[in-house]
């Protein structure tokens, strides 16, 4: 009995073995037909060659309908790894113009997975990209010669003119870190690199498309599977309208050459980017073809620094184009009116602290102050208002007072311009002095350089410019942005933003702009028959010559434009940013140059204040 019983066990052990065995060939028969990707990657590639169709991108115009940004095709040579058989690799290589060693290293490039993560044998892997016409009409020609290998079209950027390349942006191909992080993309694909390229990358890219192809059991290409029934069409990308008017870009450009600096024009009522100058510039087309990594990298090694798009990355010191905040922050507190006066001995003196300033009459009121731009009324009024603790209890907390003002401004932080890169520009707190100095042992004479845009503030032309919109629009102004609108969608409005200042303010402050064109420091700003406001800036700058500085719109009701323009090392206001920012708001305005002012025309056009040029490397 105890026999048969072992045998019966026995025979249980036996057949439980033998399920055991059943469900782990099952379980990985399932893994390597189901779960397992690359046997399906090897059964499809086996019968279908999956490729991508790359859509269209959007093209971009200006405001006035002018093309931009158009696409060119491009044509980059593929190949899949396990279908590759023995072929003539000299008459290969001789047909794209590249060495045997070149190729032989690219293969190597092709299979490290450190360089292509995302290398697979059944994948298509990029060999070549970008073929001349006339090397793609060649392959094309003796494409059977080779096995394993095809052409994919690919789509690059056009220009119809050298200009705007700091808003524009460009295309780049896409790093692991862009694919890691959006789906969309694989190895190979391109995706916006700085402007608007970048920033409208979504609307701009479209959706990739896919062609089956059927192969036969040599792998070749035999046509489309099902007649193209399971085929993806791609989608085109939406076209941009921007908000630029690219010949105001162009002429802006031609005055600004020979320069370092930046100039930005806004449509106050909309706040509509006009024209967004940064010099040095480049021409966009040298990051477009085989020849983008080795420009960019040329681009980088300048030394005068054209990739950095000066007019929203550069922060400079506002100079006196900062004393309007200081009058409307003066009479919102009450710390002024209309008919209060300061002295000014050429300059301001207090407690043996002295701000220089240039001739004029004395004492002044506001409104004169702003039109001979007069350093002491300002340094008296912040003096005024910091160190009266009467009100404030502390020249910390009436300092706190004064920055408020200045945020609401759009000082101190992004304006939120729809370009990647913005720069916040720096306003101070108390805590920041605080620092530097024991707590509560500072007064206003120990920061009074703050008073007219010196010392530690630091603004971006685009944050000047939208001071002045603001002022022209009488105390609001909207968000800037460079597009005007996107193909077949709704955006959301742009902000309207009202600072903390009462808007009757602006009126006064707008009027010490108007006379500081018809007889202060602004007077080349005059345009005949066109009411211009204005106010010049001069920045000190402790490493070299001081820079020239403009902000101003026009016309003086229902103005159309308001610019800012700044000049590196131009040194007085009014001899490069005045006549630069004038010059500006006329062409936009009438379309032309009035002969009168041909002169003033002529000298920005030529002069030049170039630093040294870069070294060659």
């Amino acid at each position: 009995m105890r026999k048969n019983y072992n045998l019966e066990k026995r025979k249980y052990v036996i057949g439980g073995f033998i399920v055991l065995i059943a469900l782990i060939y099952i379980i990985r028969l399932f893994d390597l037909q189901i779960n397992d990707e690359k046997y399906k990657q090897s059964a499809d590639s086996n019968a279908f060659l999956k490729k991508t169709v790359y859509p269209s991108r959007g093209l971009i115009y200006d405001r006035n309908g002018e093309l931009v940004v158009f696409n060119q095709p491009a044509y980059d040579v593929m190949l899949i790894p396990r279908d590759v058989q023995p072929f003539d690799t000299i008459d290969f290589c001789n047909t794209l113009n590249i060495t045997p060693e070149q190729f032989k290293k690219r293969l190597v490039d092709i299979k490290d997975k450190r360089l292509n993560p995302g290398y697979s044998s059944y994948t298509p892997q990029r060999l070549m990209s970008q073929l001349s016409a006339q090397d793609y009409g060649r392959l094309q020609e003796k494409l059977y010669r080779f096995p394993g290998f095809f052409i994919q079209k690919r789509i690059l950027r056009q220009y119809k003119q050298p200009t705007a390349a700091n808003v524009l942006g460009n295309i780049r191909e896409v790093s692991q870190a862009d694919i890691d992080c959006d789906s969309y993309y694989s190895p190979g694909d391109y995706t916006g690199d700085l402007g608007v390229e970048k920033s409208y990358e979504p609307y701009l890219r479209g959706i990739k498309g896919v062609e089956i192809l059927m192969r036969d059991a040599r792998g070749r290409i035999q046509g489309r599977y099902d007649e193209g029934a399971h085929d993806v069409e791609p989608v085109s990308g939406r076209d941009l309208r921007l908000s630029l008017d690219i010949k105001l870009q162009q002429y802006a450009e031609s005055l600004m050459v020979g320069k370092r600096g930046a100039v930005v024009a806004i449509e106050p009522a909309t706040g509509e980017v006009l024209c967004m100058v940064s010099m040095p510039n480049y021409d966009p087309t040298l990051l477009v073809g085989r020849q983008r990594g080795q420009n960019y990298k040329k681009l980088v090694q300048d030394e005068s620094w054209p990739l950095f798009d000066r007019a929203i990355m550069g922060a400079y010191p506002p100079g006196s184009t900062f004393k309007p905040t200081q009058g409307l922050i003066f009479l919102q507190e009450g710390i002024i009116d209309l008919h209060t006066t300061y002295p000014c001995s050429h300059g301001y003196i207090s407690g043996g602290l002295r701000v220089g300033c240039h001739a004029h009459p004395a004492p002044l009121p506001l409104k004169p102050a702003l039109q001979t731009s007069c350093n002491a009324f300002f340094c008296w009024g912040f003096k005024a208002m910091i160190d009266r603790r009467s009100k404030y209890g502390s020249s910390a907390a009436a300092f706190e007072i004064w920055k408020k003002h200045l945020v609401s401004m759009g000082y101190g932080y992004r304006l939120g311009v729809d370009l990647p890169g913005e720069s916040r520009g720096f306003i101070p707190n108390d805590r920041f002095y605080d620092k530097f100095y024991s707590k509560g042992h500072w007064s206003a004479n120990t920061i009074i350089s703050v008073s007219i845009g010196q010392g530690e503030i630091l603004a971006t032309p685009l944050q000047i410019a939208n001071l002045s919109a603001t002022i022209a629009n009488r105390g609001h102004y909207i968000t800037p942005h460079v597009v005007k609108e996107v193909q077949d969608t709704v955006l959301p409005p742009f902000e309207r933003h009202t600072p903390t200042v009462d808007a009757h303010w602006y009126n006064d402050v707008a009027e010490g702009m108007r006379m500081a064109v018809t007889g202060g420091t602004c007077r080349r700003a005059a345009i005949q028959g066109i009411e211009v406001c204005g106010k010049t800036g001069t920045a000190q700058n402790p490493h070299g010559k001081d820079h020239s500085a403009f902000m101003g719109f026009a016309p003086y009701q229902e103005p159309k434009i308001a610019v800012a323009v700044y000049v590196e090392n131009g040194g007085w206001g009014a001899t490069y940013g005045v006549p630069i920012g004038s010059l500006v708001m006329e062409k936009y305005l009438t379309g032309k140059i009035a002969p009168e002012r041909k002169y003033m025309e002529d000298q920005m056009l030529n002069s030049s204040i170039f630093y040294a040029p870069a070294k060659k490397k």
